[in-house]
């Protein structure tokens, strides 16, 4: 009964801060305190960071209804809907392509929260014990891909061209991606696999550095072969299923 309890306290904490998460960002863009490109990437930044929360739950499926509820409630986020709330939360986070769909909803975020909402179902299926690996994949898609995207457009010298990506992808920026992305991988697999295991399978200090390695280097392949509309899809999921796929061999 207790674990039972302690899940419900989480849960609602998790909820708490991913409304902040959301509704900050939006009520400063309407008083005209941040931009659009602010707002989104605000939203962009913190709200997957509930996923966190995901190794603590003692039933493992808590973070799949979290992560599936934003699922839905942002493709319902449309420039035509009749819930003023998700009306809003459009006008304030979306991108321009979007208004180019057939029905303008929050296309991207709507792969960012898909992509979370799967990994979280398929870990709490076949791998409860194992959640710093989505973890890992999905601090990769906030920071990681993020930061590659600054440092190659500010600083980025060296073009690397694939026709199907539709953007321009530098050596600067992929490297920004693999040194960020070792990080972020090694805090993951730190903190969740031994500083805090809770109910995870605990990790070595070696074990962590390879698998680090491996994922980091996986990750920033596929960024770099992605096509930029469906990346929020390919890198968290196809780095994280490849690394956790490695680990039984």
């Amino acid at each position: 009964m207790t674990d039972i309890f302690t899940d419900f306290g989480i849960v609602g904490l998790t909820f708490f801060y991913i409304l902040l998460t959301i509704f900050i960002p939006l009520i400063l863009y309407k008083k005209e305190k941040i931009t659009k490109f602010a707002a989104r990437k605000s939203v962009h930044m913190f709200a997957g960071l509930a996923v966190l929360s995901s190794p603590f739950y003692f039933w493992p499926f808590w973070p799949t209804i979290i992560a599936g509820t934003l699922t839905i409630l942002v493709y319902f986020s449309s420039k035509e809907s009749k819930v003023k709330q998700l009306k809003d939360l459009y006008n304030a986070i979306s991108e321009e392509q979007e208004e180019g769909l057939k029905r303008a909803f929050l296309q991207g975020p709507f792969f960012y929260c898909l992509s979370i909402t799967s990994l979280v179902l398929i870990f709490g299926i076949f791998a409860r014990d194992r959640f710093y690996f989505p973890i890992a994949g999905v601090l990769l898609m906030i920071v990681a891909d993020t930061l590659a995207s600054v440092i190659g457009k500010r600083w980025g010298k060296i073009s690397i061209s694939l026709p199907w990506t539709n953007s321009k992808r530098t050596l600067e920026g992929s490297l920004t991606f693999f040194i960020s992305a070792f990080l972020l991988c090694f805090l993951s697999f730190f903190l969740f696999g031994l500083l805090i295991p809770a109910f995870q399978e605990p990790l070595m200090l070696p074990t962590i550095l390879i698998y680090s390695l491996i994922t980091s280097a996986i990750a920033t392949i596929i960024e770099l072969i992605s096509p930029s509309t469906l990346d929020d899809l390919t890198v968290p999921i196809g780095s994280t299923l490849i690394i956790y796929l490695l680990t039984l061999i």
